[in-house]
């Protein structure tokens, strides 16, 4: 079966999480399944500025599934943009400031909103992702289609989404994106629901797809491709979900499966 669409993940299954230390190879690779007709995807939870920065090379040649699937953007034009409902996120906001030590983001088209001046957190954000990022007194004050709430926190995210997630299940879509971060979508949104979007806009089948991952917001991408691949890395639930595993991250594990396919293609 030839395939025709690829989408990976970027943290912890292309790079370290939190950094922009790519192997430059991917670029090459990228082109290279361009002209084979193949349609190269990269799926995160990081904004579209964050995203587009680490592939500037190749930028205008593949697609962005952002925002853990409620953004999607193609050469600088939006394919996919899911908002959220404001009075639920002013409620969801309001229950995220009452955490010790969390950090909150609101996430819009045009880049992060953030409230919160802790130095690490704030460094992380904007020398790490290179994210697009607007300090502001009230996050809620500012006027925008919000598309992701997320909140990071250096220690117990899982435990922390162990007792939001259910709380929230009813208004929106929650997943732990890393080690540091929770986030809440639209409810339905995520990365497997914009890859199968692309799929039906290009009449590509899941047979045709193939995706990495090493995550639980991998998962439902994942199970959306036929060729489902978790990292050597991954959680172990993200291992069980795929149908085959690659090299770790930091051994170019994606990079070496894209390598063999141009070889077979």
């Amino acid at each position: 079966m030839k395939i025709k669409l690829i989408a990976t993940d970027i943290d912890g299954t292309l790079l370290p999480e939190g950094t922009d230390q790519i192997n430059a190879e991917i670029f090459d690779a990228v082109l290279r399944l361009k002209e084979k007709g193949v349609v190269f995807a990269g799926a995160s939870g990081r904004q579209y500025y964050s995203m587009a920065h680490l592939f500037e090379p190749v930028k205008n040649d593949m697609i962005f599934i952002a925002e853990n699937g409620a953004y999607v953007n193609c050469r600088g034009t939006d394919i996919l943009k899911c908002v959220m409902d404001r009075e639920a996120v002013v409620r969801l906001v309001g229950k995220l400031r009452e955490i010790p030590g969390g950090c909150i983001t609101l996430n819009a088209r045009d880049g992060f909103y953030v409230e919160d001046r802790d130095p690490h957190f704030l460094d992380l954000i904007l020398n790490g992702y290179h994210n697009n990022v607007y300090q502001v007194e009230d996050v809620l004050a500012v006027d925008v289609d919000v598309i992701k709430v997320s909140l990071y926190m250096e220690r117990d995210i899982e435990e922390q989404a162990a007792f939001l997630m259910p709380q929230w299940e009813d208004c929106f879509t929650g997943t732990i994106a890393g080690d540091i971060w929770l986030d809440f979508m639209c409810k339905g949104v995520n990365k497997g629901s914009a890859l199968r979007s692309i799929q039906k806009t290009l009449s590509i089948r899941p047979e045709e797809t193939m995706a990495f991952g090493d995550n639980l917001n991998d998962i439902e991408m994942l199970q959306s491709a036929g060729y489902s691949y978790a990292v050597g890395n991954a959680r172990e639930e993200v291992k069980a979900a795929a149908k085959y595993v690659a090299d770790t991250n930091v051994n170019d594990g994606v990079l070496k499966v894209l390598k063999a396919l141009l070889e077979e293609q």
